[in-house]
C-alpha cells in the first residue's frame, strides 16, 4: 500500500528526528539558551521504532535519522539496531543518518556493524576558532575524530555546508578540495527562515546561484543526473573529480520532486518543511495495541501535504517562515 500524495509524488523517505536536542549551539539553527521539549512528550525509542515500521510498511524505502544532534539522544543505537531488521529483510533500501560529527568517533564502528552505508556530516568550515564560533559549543577536532573514525569503518561520508555570506563563503572552495581529496562528497545548502535565532538572516544569506558562478571561477563544473533520495542537485568537479551537490530551497525550489516527510521525537508529521500543517501521530499510535489508527492519520496526512513551500528571504520580510526551529525537524 503506497502512499500517494495529492500531487501524484510517491512518499518513500522518511526523516525522523529523534531528538530535538544538540550538543552545538550553532547560530543560525538555534538562540543560544534553547528551551527543549520535555522528556515526558518525547515517543520512546519503542514508540518510534514502531511508528517507522509502519512507514515502512507503507512504502518508506529511505530512512534517515536527524535531531537536533540524534547521537546524543540517549540509547540511540538501540533504535539503529531495531530498525536494521528492515535492512536484513529487503523491506527497506537504506538507513542513514545526518549528525554533527561530534559523537561519531563513538558510534562509527557500531553504525557499520548495523548496516549503515553512509552518513552526512554537518560541517561549516574547516577553522577551528570560526568552527567554534558559529556552533557556539563545538570543537573541530572532535568532529575530525568523528570523520576519522566513520572512514575507518567504511561509512561513506557526505559534508554539508550551510554557505553564510561573510562567514565561510570565501571558504568554500579549500573545503571543497579537502573533501573530494578525502573522497568525500560536499554539498552546500542556502540558509532557511526558521526560527528565531540571535542573527539577521538577511546579512548571511547567499543565494547558491552566485556561489555557482565564483566556484566556476576556478572550477569546471559539470551537471550530473546523480541523485541520493533527496534534494541536491549535483555538478561533477573537472579538477577533483568530486561531486559538489546545491540544496537550493530558496533559489531554485524543488518541491515538485519531494517524496520527503519528517516525524519529530513527540511524533508529530510534518508534511512539508517549510509549513505549520503537521499531524498528530503520537495521540493514535498510543490509543491502540494495533496500527490500524496510526495508519489511517498517516493516509490523512500524506492527503493533506502541500504542493511547495513559502521560504522568503529578503528586507521586507524579516520573520521567519515557519515558527518552529530547524532543530524540531532536522532539515
Amino acid at each position: 500500500m503506497d502512499m500517494i500524495d495529492p500531487f501524484g509524488r510517491r512518499i518513500t523517505y522518511l526523516r525522523v528526528s529523534v531528538t530535538d536536542r544538540c550538543d552545538f549551539r550553532c547560530t543560525y539553527c538555534m538562540a543560544e539558551d534553547m528551551t527543549f521539549l520535555p522528556k515526558r512528550d518525547l515517543l520512546s525509542l519503542e514508540e518510534l521504532d514502531r511508528l517507522c515500521t509502519v512507514f515502512i510498511q507503507k512504502g518508506v524505502k529511505k530512512l534517515r535519522l536527524t535531531g537536533g544532534e540524534p547521537l546524543v539522544r540517549k540509547n540511540v543505537m538501540h533504535l539503529v539496531r531495531e530498525l536494521s531488521r528492515h535492512l536484513k529483510s529487503g523491506a527497506l533500501e537504506e538507513l542513514t543518518l545526518t549528525t554533527n560529527g561530534s559523537q561519531l568517533a563513538r558510534f562509527a564502528s557500531e553504525l557499520a556493524d548495523y548496516g549503515v552505508k553512509r552518513i552526512n556530516v554537518s560541517l561549516d568550515t574547516l577553522d577551528p576558532g570560526k568552527f567554534h564560533q558559529i556552533t557556539r559549543w563545538g570543537h573541530l577536532d572532535k568532529v575530525m575524530a568523528g570523520i576519522d573514525a566513520a572512514q575507518a569503518a567504511g561509512l561513506k561520508v557526505k559534508l554539508n555546508a550551510v554557505a553564510l555570506k561573510g562567514f565561510n563563503d570565501e571558504e568554500i572552495p579549500e573545503m571543497l578540495r579537502w573533501a573530494h581529496g578525502r573522497g568525500m562528497d560536499l554539498t552546500l545548502i542556502e540558509t532557511m527562515p526558521m526560527g528565531e535565532i540571535d542573527a539577521d538572516r538577511t546579512d548571511q544569506y547567499l543565494p547558491l546561484s552566485l556561489m555557482r558562478a565564483r566556484l566556476e571561477r576556478q572550477f569546471t563544473l559539470r551537471d550530473i543526473p546523480y541523485k541520493t533520495g533527496g534534494p541536491a542537485r549535483y555538478v561533477e568537479v573537472a579538477e577533483t573529480g568530486g561531486r559538489l551537490g546545491f540544496i537550493t530551497p530558496m533559489t531554485h525550489n524543488f518541491c515538485e520532486s519531494c517524496n520527503r516527510v519528517r516525524l519529530t521525537c513527540t511524533g508529530t508529521l510534518y508534511m512539508c518543511l517549510g509549513q505549520e500543517d503537521a499531524a498528530d501521530l503520537r495521540a493514535p499510535l498510543r490509543a491502540s495495541e494495533g496500527d490500524e489508527l496510526v495508519s489511517k492519520a498517516i493516509d490523512e496526512a500524506i492527503g493533506r501535504k502541500p504542493k511547495g513551500h513559502d521560504f522568503v528571504i529578503d528586507r521586507r520580510t524579516n520573520r521567519p517562515s515557519v515558527a518552529r526551529h530547524m532543530s524540531v525537524t532536522g532539515g
